[in-house]
């Protein structure tokens, strides 16, 4: 069974930077698609980045720039790093794994973590 666990959220001013971990156990990125999706209070989960097994990276439009995925295999931990952090980033952050590629469906998603709260003060 796969579990991912997250880890680094907390409370940043805006303009700060923070440093998301999503570590996995029970499989290799050799075979997952690792995303990060936020949630909002009152607002729909959207997906903000994903990194393929390939190493491919995909973001969501409003964190280009600003966000940055990346993996580390030797540690099996996915890493999300969030510079000039705004305060409509405040939301939960969840990892989760998908065997068939990055994807934003929530469905094409297997394994979630518990997530992680973020809040950004202005």
């Amino acid at each position: 069974e796969v579990r991912l666990v997250e880890s680094g959220g907390g409370l940043v001013q805006a303009g700060g930077s923070l440093r998301l971990s999503c570590a996995a156990s029970g499989a290799t990125f050799d075979d997952y698609a690792i995303a990060w999706f936020r949630q909002a209070p009152g607002k729909e989960r959207e997906g903000v980045a994903c990194i393929s097994p390939k190493s491919n990276t995909y973001y969501t439009d409003s964190v280009k720039g600003r966000f940055t995925v990346s993996s580390d295999n030797a540690k099996n931990t996915v890493y999300l790093q969030m510079n000039n952090l705004k305060p409509h980033d405040t939301a939960v952050y969840t990892c989760a794994a998908s065997p068939l590629g990055c994807s934003w469906q929530v469905d094409a998603n297997d394994y979630w973590g518990q997530g992680t709260q973020v809040t950004v003060s202005s």
